[in-house]
């Protein structure tokens, strides 16, 4: 393909220089905007109008906001607040409402003083939504008057019809097309994403969507916010509202049983900064502007390690964390290292052992808010706070508050931070543990065989890949495991007994535990928050149970412990559990000596292969029922479990680690009401055939 000629110096002139006015750039990038044009850009315009109305809410003005997925494929957004202005703007001569949707950087919230603390802060929201519609509808109440006006591709003007494609007649100024009650004030504004911009597969997400409003909902106590998806035909509603703030966030998002209930700590500063302000003769000047910053913070440890940290700047979510975030990890980390520090013969803290913030972000549950007018962001997505002089005052707040709950003289207060602290110190022993264990617990060699069990009965192999660790559960089932497996790629471990419940157990008392301390030194990645994926010594690690209710518990108990310490492992698919038979078979052949062995997996499939043979005048023995691995012969445990090309194998996955963790919570935790609720529940779902008695 023969490349374009480059045009001459000469004919590079200001006429090839394109001047984009208006919203034009909008449209032209909207990805500078939005982020992209897939469903996240979609659901992101969606944001920018619902945060105007959330934004009247956090200034008092606004106590319910309507969301509504329609058929039709528009979306409307309603709020009670003020409304938006509708009388003229002096500069440009056009009302509040065409100003807000047409131009650029416009809105009450560049220090006007019509909002102490936003979500919208670059005054681009509403005019983007307008730019990427194919149409868009406002109206105001306000003054007992209803104003309306309507946008086409960011165009003001009327439409005769319904939908993007009635006709459209480009005008501007409000049409007053109502009366609003004494004192109802409010904005409503419904659009239609315009598919020239938006991919094809673009859509609204309800669940994120109810996500979205359930926050809100939370960082905005008292509001009201209700969902309605029309667009299946049969409407959807749901409402949130939530009275009790972060603190009843925090209790929501926890995944574990609780250490401590939840602590709220609460502190503001001001700090200065220096700002480019418009002046009464429209020329920006530089100018020292002192800010106030209010910070809001509600906390709480549970038993688990893995820590759930969500971060707002006034009601926007900063995923990517940033300055307030930064100043919260740091003032936690130096209040609990002081008190550590102070408590260091109690916790039998060694000089060498050094606190880290892992360590003391472990199972934490924290939602971290800030409140500051026009906080400085990196993009307008907003998913990180960029103004500095915030880390410094949240980390000052943190560390004074968090430092007055750990001094506090209540009985309850002392309990909950001596158990805070004893977790800290678990964690960062574990963690010392597990980084030694990751040092000398590679593949085996001549030097460091002695470290692994004497019980362990390890493989030849070196090619993790192709290696096998087959977990046996008792010492009868091991001798009937070495002789079937292949010892060049087959290692075996067996299992005194049930190991502990380490749902109920603390990170000390897993550590100690014979079985479990055995399992993890033998996996070889070590455990909780510093395992090692790379480090495993096997590719695969089989669950090898009998096959009778015994068995299912201890395969119950394994799963929790690699769930809960060794998470990585399942998610990788490299955790499998074995399918030993539960019956075996013998079938006479007519006319032939030999016989045929048909294995069977459970009550109802011996009950269908017994009745096939009946009809079929196939005569068989007594069928031999297993109740253990150890009563199988070796060339039998081979066939049906262990060699590759006959055995059958079920990985296990986790599809939502959020679900499995509160079912390995209901079933296997410390909680035992709602473990009873749940099996009365399913009490009368039980076949008693099936009961192991």
């Amino acid at each position: 393909m023969t490349p374009p000629s480059p045009t001459p110096d000469d004919k590079y002139t200001a006429a090839n220089l394109l001047v984009l006015e208006g919203l034009e750039a909008v449209r032209k990038r909207p990805g500078m905007y939005i982020g992209s044009t897939d469903s996240r850009g979609l659901m992101h315009c969606l944001w920018e109008i619902i945060d105007n109305s959330v934004d009247e809410a956090l200034g008092g003005h606004c106590s319910r906001i309507d969301v509504v997925l329609r058929r039709d494929g528009s979306v409307e957004v309603r709020d009670d607040g003020r409304g938006i202005p509708v009388d003229a703007e002096k500069r440009t001569g056009l009302s509040g409402v065409e100003v807000v949707f047409t131009h650029l950087h416009a809105g009450g919230k560049f220090g006007g003083g019509s909002y102490s603390a936003s979500g919208g802060l670059h005054g681009v929201g509403a005019s983007v939504v307008n730019a990427l519609s194919a149409r868009l509808d406002v109206e105001v109440d306000r003054g007992g008057k209803t104003y309306a006006t309507s946008f086409r591709r960011g165009t003001p003007g009327r439409y005769a019809g319904e939908g993007p494609d009635a006709d459209f007649t480009p005008e501007t100024g409000l049409a007053v097309v109502g009366r609003a009650k004494r004192g109802v004030t409010g904005t409503r504004v419904r659009y239609w994403a315009d598919r020239q911009i938006f991919l094809k597969e673009a859509a609204f997400s309800y669940e994120d969507l109810v996500a979205r409003a359930r926050q809100t909902s939370f960082l905005v106590p008292g509001l009201r916010i209700v969902l309605r998806d029309e667009r299946s035909g049969e409407a959807t509603e749901e409402v949130f509202q939530h009275d009790g703030g972060i603190g009843e966030y925090a209790d929501f998002l926890t995944p574990d049983a609780p250490v401590t209930s939840v602590w709220r700590l609460q502190g503001e500063d001001t700090f200065t900064e220096t700002v480019p302000v418009l002046d009464d003769s429209g020329h920006m000047s530089p100018q020292e502007v002192t800010r106030d910053c209010v910070v809001d913070i509600a906390l709480r440890w549970g038993t688990g390690y893995d820590p759930t940290v969500r971060s707002f700047v006034n009601i926007i979510s900063t995923p990517k964390g940033g300055s307030h975030l930064s100043g919260f990890e740091q003032g936690l980390h130096a209040a609990v290292k002081k008190q550590v520090d102070a408590q260091a013969r109690r916790l039998k803290v060694g000089r060498d052992e050094k606190l880290e913030k892992d360590d003391v972000l472990a199972g934490l549950t924290a939602v971290v808010t800030v409140r500051l007018a026009e906080p400085q962001f990196e993009g307008q997505t907003k998913e990180v706070l960029g103004t500095a002089a915030v880390r410094a005052i949240v980390r000052k707040v943190v560390e004074n508050e968090l430092g007055a709950v750990f001094a506090s003289p209540k009985r309850d207060d002392k309990q909950e931070a001596t158990a805070v602290l004893d977790k800290v110190v678990a964690e960062m022993k574990s963690r010392i543990s597990a980084r030694l264990h990751k040092e000398t617990q590679r593949r085996k060699n001549a030097l460091e065989s002695s470290s692994l069990p004497a019980k362990l009965k390890d493989c030849r192999s070196d090619d993790v890949d192709n290696t096998e660790l087959f977990l046996v559960e008792g010492d009868s089932a091991l001798g009937t495991a070495m002789g079937a497996r292949n010892s060049e790629y087959q290692a075996l471990l067996p299992l005194r007994g049930k190991i502990l419940n380490v749902q109920k157990a603390s990170v000390t008392d897993m550590l100690k535990n014979a079985e479990c301390a055995s399992i993890i030194q033998v996996v070889g990645g070590g455990s909780g928050r510093s395992f090692d994926l790379s480090a495993v010594r096997y590719g695969k690690i089989v669950l090898m149970t009998d096959a009778d209710v015994d068995g299912a518990h201890i395969r119950t108990l394994l799963l929790t412990l690699f769930f809960r310490y060794m998470r990585p492992l399942i998610e990788a698919g490299r955790v499998f559990a074995a399918v030993p038979p539960l019956h075996r078979l013998e079938v006479t052949q007519p006319g032939k000596k030999g016989k045929e062995v048909v294995y069977t997996y459970s009550d109802a499939e011996l009950r269908r292969v017994t009745a096939d043979l009946n009809r079929r005048g196939r005569s068989y023995r007594e069928p031999q029922r297993y109740k253990g691995l150890g009563e199988m012969d070796e060339d039998q445990l081979a066939e049906t479990t262990m060699e590759r090309q006959h055995r059958t194998l079920r990985r296990v996955t986790v599809a939502d680690g959020a679900v499995a963790d509160r079912v390995f919570e209901l079933l296997m935790g410390n909680d035992v009401a709602p473990r009873k609720d749940f099996i009365i529940a399913g009490a009368e779902k039980l076949d008693r055939g099936r009961i192991d008695a």
